[in-house]
């Protein structure tokens, strides 16, 4: 499993933290770690799903992912 934290704009809400915490557990191969304001950390298998996956299903929801790391 791979590990990276995601920031994210657009996100002001508890319900913003909700619809993308839900996005990303509908990725397959994903384990949300934490989701806050800002922010997301997951852990994913290569093998299964990549980042642009992981940024696609958070775009989709309506935020933007502004940066990744490692």
């Amino acid at each position: 499993m791979d590990r990276v934290k995601l920031t994210i704009t657009g996100m002001s809400c508890g319900h913003c933290v909700s619809a993308v915490d839900k996005a990303l557990k509908g990725v397959n191969g994903v384990q949300v770690e934490q989701v806050a304001i800002g922010s997301a950390t997951v852990s994913y298998d290569p093998a299964t799903t990549s980042t642009d996956k992981i940024t696609k299903a958070i775009e989709d929801e309506g935020y933007t992912v502004a940066g990744t790391a490692r």
